[in-house]
């Protein structure tokens, strides 16, 4: 993995059964949240906060398309899809995702996460902070409709909110 030009791929995961017979596939969240936010804070330092978000966004899409490809089912249809994305993320302890719209026609949706892992209980900045759920979802949706789509949160516990929510809109090539 220490080559250069690495792209990753689903099997860099590992078996999880065989490497952690004992501990499992679970960890606590303040794990996850301390590589995020020291990872966060070396590119902030090393590159400034617009590429590193940049690179968090990006980031999130390869792992929200891995994620589609790897553990959903694209061949449904948008409501059983989003059922099963639903429940993928509750039961692998992402979050609670609650689609608020879904225009089919027109490619636009609303939908929000609660006890989002990246940021539900962190202290209120004014600033959104997801932007690895942003690409996230828009791998997510892109993997799974085969067209290019941008997620936006404008909401965030970190704005003072108790939900995070996303804009996801087709992609204006």
């Amino acid at each position: 993995m220490k080559e250069n030009n690495y792209t990753f791929k689903w099997k860099d995961i590992g078996d999880l059964e065989v490497g952690r017979p004992n501990l499992g596939r679970n960890t606590d969240v303040a794990v996850y949240r301390l590589m995020q936010y020291t990872m966060r804070s070396v590119l902030n330092n090393e590159l400034g906060a617009e590429k590193a978000n940049e690179l968090f966004y990006k980031s999130g899409f390869i792992a929200g398309s891995e994620f589609c490809t790897n553990i959903l089912d694209t061949s449904l249809d948008f409501y059983p899809f989003a059922a099963q994305l639903q429940e993928a993320l509750k039961s692998l302890g992402v979050g609670i995702l609650r689609i608020e719209k879904a225009d089919l026609e027109h490619m636009d949706f609303i939908l929000t996460v609660a006890e989002d892992l990246d940021c539900s209980g962190l202290p209120i900045t004014n600033e959104t902070v997801c932007e690895y759920d942003e690409g996230f979802i828009a791998g997510i949706f892109s993997k799974y409709t085969n067209k290019q789509f941008i997620a936006k949160e404008i909401d965030c516990w970190s704005t003072g909110d108790r939900v995070c929510r996303f804009v996801i809109n087709l992609k204006n090539e």
